[in-house]
């Protein structure tokens, strides 16, 4: 079986930089290789062209191409001939491709089309409840329609997404997943009253709301201290930086408990987490955040947000607790209930874990991403 994944995004030291999308591709497909599966990488937007093989991964750099009109049409078409190209060269069976403004709109592909929906333009613009370019939804709407099968990474999400396209397709629901053996516990000591917030810095994350939630901690435990770590991302609002938001929204003593740690290479976001005694993390817009199930693997006591995807990643009281972010009061409550007890952090940390590699582990998922293709490469 040979699989093709088009993406924008994967993690390596010859693209340009990836996020979450590109981290969850990267585990599935080096679980594939170690099966067996033949994969190759179609990562477009490049700065250059480049073909290599790669830990048993064929990459295909794709460079950036420029049009003087209608290059939203031809940049795709550009795309499906060099897709169709590998396709008959390679004899790929089958083509995974993101929901995210609708790259495979008018690709005809000599290959069945994959649609993994990770959440479409649509569909976050929708649960931020701001405008959304008219175009985007087109684009995302003719993918749909021209895909031969659907897959999500959540319940909540297929859900949502067929409704805001009136989509009339069966959608498979197949998790992203995680290194268990890479996100682990580690032996790095807890520093007490540390509460991190790891992620872009970005309104959609919840991160005005746990201003407000930390100025209710630090009211109650002054030695409370709030780290965020990542990057800072202007405001769709207001057109201001989010972070300065944040320090505007910050009582005087919470803003002198407060630390931004930055952009940070991943190690040492990891050895940021094992430091913190409580994670926090309560987003208001996800498909799977796989920031929640790392931290899960890690076995940390985490405090979230309890919208729609939540209960298909938390177990809320025994993984952590989930809690409606503008729930200021609650939020906080809560988060100092796993200050003040660090027993019960470690046991919710341990039961995060044990979920994680039930439900989260690449070796689970890997099976039923195998079996899934198997199905559709039968029915071409």
């Amino acid at each position: 079986m040979h699989l093709g994944f088009l993406t924008s995004e994967y993690p390596h030291p010859k693209t340009n930089p990836a996020a979450g999308i590109g981290t969850s591709i990267k585990n599935m497909v080096t679980a594939l290789v170690e099966k067996g599966v033949k994969v190759s990488l179609f990562i477009y937007g490049q700065t250059r062209d480049e073909v290599f093989i790669e830990d048993g991964i064929k990459f295909h750099l794709i460079k950036q191409q420029k049009y003087m009109f209608l290059g939203w049409y031809l940049h795709r078409k550009f795309l499906q001939h060099y897709l169709n190209k590998a396709i008959v060269q390679d004899k790929i069976g089958a083509i995974e491709a993101p929901d995210w403004t609708g790259i495979t709109a008018f690709m005809n592909l000599k290959c069945p089309l994959v649609i993994r929906m990770n959440g479409s333009d649509t569909y976050f613009c929708h649960l931020e409840n701001r405008a959304q370019k008219k175009k985007n939804f087109w684009f995302e709407k003719k993918a749909f329609t021209g895909a031969n099968h659907l897959l999500s990474v959540s319940e909540f999400t297929a859900k949502k997404t067929t409704e805001l396209f009136s989509l009339k397709k069966e959608i498979e629901v197949i998790p992203n997943s995680v290194d268990i053996n890479y996100f682990k516990p580690n032996n790095t000591e807890i520093e007490p009253n540390t509460i991190l917030y790891f992620g872009s810095i970005i309104r959609k994350k919840g991160i005005l709301e746990l201003a407000e939630i930390f100025n209710l901690i630090v009211e109650a435990k002054p030695t409370a201290r709030l780290l965020f770590a990542g990057k800072d991302v202007k405001d769709h609002f207001t057109g201001s930086s989010t972070k300065q938001l944040i320090l505007d929204k910050l009582s005087p003593v919470a803003k002198k408990n407060t630390a931004s740690l930055g952009v940070l290479p991943y190690e040492k976001v990891l050895t940021q987490i094992g430091k913190a005694q409580v994670i926090v993390l309560p987003s208001f817009a996800e498909a799977l955040p796989m920031t929640w199930i790392e931290a899960m693997a890690m076995e940390k006591a985490m405090v979230t947000s309890n919208i729609g995807w939540a209960k298909e990643v938390m177990i809320d009281g025994i993984t952590g607790f989930t809690v409606d972010p503008k729930e200021h009061q609650e939020y906080a409550r809560k988060v100092l209930q796993l200050l003040e007890n660090p027993k019960l952090a470690k046991e919710m940390g341990k039961s995060a874990r044990q979920q994680v590699v039930a439900k989260f582990s690449t070796q689970v998922v890997v099976e039923r991403n195998i079996e899934f293709y198997k199905s559709v490469i039968k029915k071409s």
